[in-house]
Parts: C-alpha cells; sequence; structure tokens
C-alpha cells in the first residue's frame, strides 16, 4: 500500500463517523410536536374571556330593556329620578341607606353609562342640586 491509499482510507473512516454525528444532530433538531396541557387555571380564563366576548357581542341595551327585579334600589332611585321635580341627594340616600359618593358613582355608572339614561344635574333656586332623567 502507498501513502495515497493510507491517506484516502483514514479520510473515508474520519467521514463515516461525522456523518452518524450530523444524522443524529439532525434528528435532535427536528421540530418535536409539543403535547398541549391545559391547567385548570388557564381553562378557567379561557372560559371567562369567551363569556366575555360572547356578552361583549350581546351589547348592553339589552340589559337597559330588560325588566328588572321588583323592589330593587335600582328601581327605587329611577323612579325618585323620574318624578317631575327629580330627586335631591338627600332623599336617594333616605331611600337607599348609601353614602353620598357612592350615589353619585352609581348614577355615573349605573345610570348613565349601563343603563344609557341621561341625568339632569340642576340647582332650585334654594341652592340645592336635584337630579333628574327623562322619562
Amino acid at each position: 500500500m502507498n501513502s495515497e491509499s493510507i491517506e484516502m482510507k483514514d479520510a473515508t473512516e474520519k467521514a463515516a463517523p461525522l456523518a452518524a454525528v450530523k444524522a443524529r444532530r439532525a434528528q435532535h433538531a427536528a421540530p418535536v410536536a409539543a403535547t398541549k396541557r391545559s391547567s385548570p387555571a388557564k381553562a378557567r380564563l379561557a372560559k371567562k374571556a369567551a363569556t366575555k366576548r360572547a356578552s361583549a357581542r350581546a351589547g348592553s341595551a339589552g340589559r337597559a330593556t330588560a325588566p328588572a327585579r321588583g323592589g330593587t334600589k335600582t328601581e327605587k332611585i329611577l323612579a325618585l329620578l323620574k318624578r317631575p321635580g327629580g330627586t335631591t341627594l338627600k332623599e336617594l340616600i333616605k331611600a337607599t341607606g348609601w353614602q353620598p359618593h357612592f350615589i353619585r358613582g352609581f348614577l355615573s355608572g349605573v345610570i348613565t353609562k349601563k343603563l344609557k339614561f341621561k341625568v339632569a344635574s340642576l340647582k332650585d333656586e334654594s341652592g340645592v342640586r336635584r337630579y333628574s332623567v327623562k322619562a
């Protein structure tokens, strides 16, 4: 054997293990299908988001036209607001037992934003603020 054939033999012996290593690396680099496991917390969040989307599609107009339960504080407040002269903050406090800041927030958040009523706030000649809505 001459030196050229020995060199060729060494090159082929080195190439065979290198090809095997490359094949193993390619197998490890291949994308693996991940198993999707959902935790109970994630399932609850997904269900909550789906419910929120469904209620957003339905809109808040359905709530405004739906009949309210009898005798609720919302009904009491609406009845007072729909009177011809409207109502004062003191009358609303007496009817509901709520704090003044809570009543003002309720007028803004529930009556105006959710139920879509326009709340008018005017001071009468004695300086007392009166709240009313158009019936």
